[in-house]
């Protein structure tokens, strides 16, 4: 066991495992957005196309989601993955943050951290530092056996991410993570940062005794990335920390596409320079449930629910072209195992289901809100209330008469991130941050309005990532401050996964209109439990369920993704398939979602 030693050899610029020179090629591959059924088949066809490593992001808020407990079973089990990659003959990079970014909710960080309302994330700020330090003492004492040295496949750690992109630049943070990654995890281990190609991010972002790396796609110049790499790290390996194979994509966007030919060819180069590279994604996968990031550039952009990112292995983790040429590149520089690429999983067209509709929201609250509202004077936020994501009710009443359209106005830009209004469980419209702040309403005084707001994924990038949701600040109607509210929060997973969805509520059916509304329905069971796309062709915007799990969000109107991916392990092949859509606006009249054998992630083909 002692032979056993990964370390960085600065005479001959590469790294060195058991004394031998040593060049990984490594994908990127997320197991929280992947099925736990279906890692080993991931793992599987990595090891196939040729790599040696792969590079794994762990998000604090998945393992973290309530404070001071830790869960690491079912599709949070680490550690069971790290074994299927032993045992599937792939080495880890191990990224454990704190802050990931990933297009991940929040860059991985738990939205509990935002109740302390002047925290600065990322820095040496106490409110931040303490609970980080807790997390880091629990998830490394776990990792350090898994350590190439001690018998396990990490052969290398990265402290915190891209660091340098972060307005804080703070040294003593990055110090502190540094001293913390020492004490868990002992001496021997590689310990490196990941930075953008950039002098400012270079800067910020690396650290005496963390080997610096350097992180850029197909639109840049390898000669020079790597020489600014090594203005900061004059000697030792080149790496690419991450080659980016593709793009993510914002609702609203062209699906992202980057050139397979471009791809292969600067792995080539990279290759042959002696450079280890990991190719950022070799799968994406899913953001399931409510787990998608946000950018916030100019204006707030939430990311879709498929993270296909045009990687080599799809979305369903199908071999793409692109794989097959990039397997080709691997081919010049190492032997790469004998056998046949394991196949795509089988897909299955299950057809039109109808759907019921159950009730709108306002009729469903004891049901959706079993503890009843929190009443407050002013509007508290999703994080004072502690319901961190979904979608929360905000109701009062409109404090007198308004028979002409009155604008109902979020002055300080406060709606984070959609706000669904009605007015005695009449759709009125919709407000949504940064582009909607003011809406025509009408209604008599005691009429009881009724705000749905919609947490859209928090910022994963970038200075704006302390994202509180909901009503940030007083609404105004006409010259008057609403207030006493009554908020209700929505916990609509656990409704879904008790059954008590399914039916129709006695009268409710009978309801017309738009605004937010759940419908219902069953996927009858064939004997097959295979992957398949559901397309919501006509509907607005909404979520769905299959079963009791949170698939994502959908928005066809605003696109580009028009099918969401539903894993076969999701589905029981003998009895019948719970769906559950919460529509937020329109649903078409003929209530139809269709299962697919494949996935449109572009706008192209709107009609089915």
């Amino acid at each position: 066991r002692n032979s056993r030693s990964f370390s960085i050899d600065y005479k001959n610029n590469c790294f060195q495992k058991d004394g031998k020179p040593f060049q990984y090629i490594s994908g990127s591959i997320h197991y929280s957005r992947i099925p736990r059924e279906y890692w080993k088949d991931r793992l599987l066809k990595m090891y196939m196309t040729g790599l040696n490593a792969i590079q794994v992001y762990v998000p604090w808020n998945f393992h973290g989601t309530v404070q001071g407990v830790f869960n690491f079973a079912g599709d949070r089990d680490l550690e069971y993955f790290l074994n299927l990659a032993n045992q599937t003959g792939l080495l880890v990079i191990l990224r454990p943050g704190p802050y990931i970014c990933a297009e991940w909710e929040m860059g991985g960080l738990p939205a509990w951290l935002l109740q302390k309302p002047n925290i600065i994330l990322r820095s040496a700020d106490t409110d931040y530092l303490k609970p980080a330090s807790e997390w880091l003492a629990v998830l490394l004492t776990k990792m350090r056996p898994w350590l190439y040295q001690n018998g396990g496949n990490i052969i290398s750690v990265q402290v915190e991410n891209e660091y340098g992109s972060y307005f804080a630049c703070d040294y003593n943070y990055m110090r502190h993570l540094h001293t913390l990654f020492r004490l868990f995890l002992g001496e021997d281990v590689i310990l490196f940062t990941t930075d953008g190609n950039t002098d400012k991010e270079m800067i910020c972002g690396t650290l005496e005794g963390l080997y610096a790396t350097i992180d850029f796609g197909t639109d840049t110049n390898i000669t020079a990335a790597f020489i600014r790499q090594r203005r900061f790290e004059p000697k030792g390996p080149l790496v690419n920390s991450e080659f980016y194979t593709g793009w993510l994509d914002h609702w609203g966007d062209k699906h992202a596409s980057v050139d397979t030919v471009k791809v292969s060819k600067m792995l080539g180069e990279m290759l042959s320079m002696g450079a280890s590279v990991n190719m950022y994604m070799f799968e994406g996968g899913t953001n399931f449930g409510y787990w998608n990031g946000a950018d916030h550039d100019s204006r707030f952009r939430s990311v879709v629910t498929s993270y296909d990112y045009n990687a080599p292995l799809s979305e369903a983790g199908d071999p793409t072209d692109k794989l097959l040429a990039i397997r080709d590149v691997i081919k010049n520089f190492r032997d790469i195992p004998v056998g046949p690429m394991p196949p795509a999983t089988p897909k299955f067209a299950y057809g039109f289901v109808t759907l019921q509709k159950v009730g709108n929201i306002s009729s469903l609250l004891d049901t959706l809100s079993p503890q009843g509202p929190v009443r407050s004077q002013y509007p508290l936020t999703f994080e004072e209330i502690k319901q961190y994501y979904g979608f929360m009710l905000y109701r009062t009443t409109l404090p007198r008469n308004v028979p002409e359209p009155t604008p109902l106005i979020s002055p300080l830009n406060g709606i984070h991130d959609r706000a669904y209004v009605s007015v005695n469980g009449v759709y009125q419209g919709l407000m949504e941050r940064d582009t909607a702040l003011v809406m025509n309403v009408t209604g008599q005084q005691g009429d009881q309005l009724d705000i749905l707001v919609e947490n859209m994924g928090r910022v994963n990038f970038g200075s704006y990532i302390n994202d509180k949701k909901g009503l940030l600040g007083n609404l105004i109607l006409g010259n008057d401050v609403l207030t006493d509210w009554s908020i209700y929060p929505l916990d609509i997973d656990t409704a879904v996964a008790n059954g008590w969805l399914q039916a129709a509520h006695s009268g409710s059916a009978m309801e017309a209109g738009d605004g937010p509304m759940i419908y219902s329905g069953t996927l009858k069971s064939t004997g097959l439990a295979w992957d398949t796309f559901v397309k919501l062709n006509g509907w607005t915007k909404g979520q769905v369920w299959v079963n009791e799990v949170n698939l994502g969000r959908y928005w066809p109107q605003r696109g580009p993704q028009q099918t969401l991916y539903v894993p076969g392990p999701f589905l029981s092949a003998t009895q019948p398939n719970n769906i559950t859509v919460l529509e937020l606006e329109r649903a078409p009249s003929h209530r139809r979602i269709l299962f697919m054998d494949r996935p449109q992630l572009n706008n192209t083909g709107q009609k089915t």
